[in-house]
């Protein structure tokens, strides 16, 4: 079985949930608590294994590219004023820059024409994808759990979990097959079906390892929901020719794509965090008393 050693991360979005404050910002560096989403992406990402990272932007996005590229100047300014620990914070996340590669999506089409725009650097072997706005709070990283259904399984997998019915519209959703509670085989794929029609509960979240195949079907450019290309559609015409998989991962995801959940990611982030995580605990309580 092939290794992945690859995961792209499409942050081509405009971000309009959170404008005024994406207008100049991309969404993907807001950060959480000390680091932005896009790095907890990549984090995540290296712990699971992964080698080559591909970041599939847009132009306005070039702070993404700029926090992924050494910066001398800064280094050496705070090597010079002792600032040691700060001098890691800016230094320990980068990966191999050989390893780091970005490619435009010059055309807000979809995620699928997105994940598309990425298909000479992936290159005919299995990859990953990581969308940064699912910010998965885990013990093991979550695209390792998916890995390891991988390296058992083969094929297609991806990340999912149970949503409120009346929440389907807004998520890729599974028709499901042999389903023992944790790994679901998937018989077909819907995108944003209306709840009525949903055939189940179960969304993808922003995880998937899928087979390189995945690129001759979206090169057909086949318009799906909202006259966009959709991952989900081309994903579900891979459906019985290898096999297909959702993971019910363990862990907590925080929508980040959506403020509230932003707010929650930030919150819970701040709790765990050894150094001032009981600090963060008594503001809250302090916060909750003033009702």
């Amino acid at each position: 079985m092939q290794l992945v050693r690859k995961a792209v991360f499409p942050v081509a979005g405009l971000g309009t949930r959170f404008l005024p404050a994406t207008k100049a910002v991309p969404k993907e560096m807001f950060p959480v608590v000390d680091r932005p989403l896009i790095q907890y992406a990549l984090e995540e990402a290296r712990a699971s294994g992964i080698e080559e990272f591909i970041f599939v932007t847009a132009p306005g996005k070039e702070a993404i590219e700029a926090h992924f590229r050494p910066d001398p100047e800064l280094e050496h300014a705070l090597a010079a004023q002792g600032k040691t620990e700060a001098h890691e914070a800016i230094t320990a996340y980068l990966p191999d820059p050989h390893h780091v590669h970005f490619t435009l999506q010059t055309e807000a089409l979809g995620l699928g024409h997105a994940i598309w725009c990425a298909r000479e650097l992936v290159g005919d072997e299995p990859f990953a994808i990581l969308l940064p706005d699912d910010l998965v709070q885990s013990e093991t990283p979550c695209l390792k759990q998916l890995l390891d259904v991988y390296e058992e399984k083969g094929g297609n997998v991806v990340g999912v979990m149970d949503v409120p019915r009346e929440e389907t519209r807004r998520y890729g959703i599974l028709e499901t097959g042999e389903d023992d509670g944790r790994l679901a085989e998937v018989r077909g794929l819907v995108e944003k079906p209306d709840p009525a029609q949903a055939p189940s509960t179960l969304s993808i979240i922003g995880r998937y390892v899928l087979q390189p195949e995945i690129f001759d079907l979206l090169a057909e450019r086949r318009q799906g929901a909202g006259n966009e290309i959709q991952l989900t559609d081309a994903m579900a015409r891979m459906i019985g020719g290898t096999p297909f998989h959702g993971l019910r991962f363990a862990g907590h995801r925080f929508d980040c794509g959506e403020r509230l959940g932003f707010l929650e990611a930030s919150v819970a982030y701040a709790l765990a965090r050894k150094d001032f995580g009981e600090s963060a605990r008594a503001m809250l309580e302090g916060y909750a008393k003033k009702g």
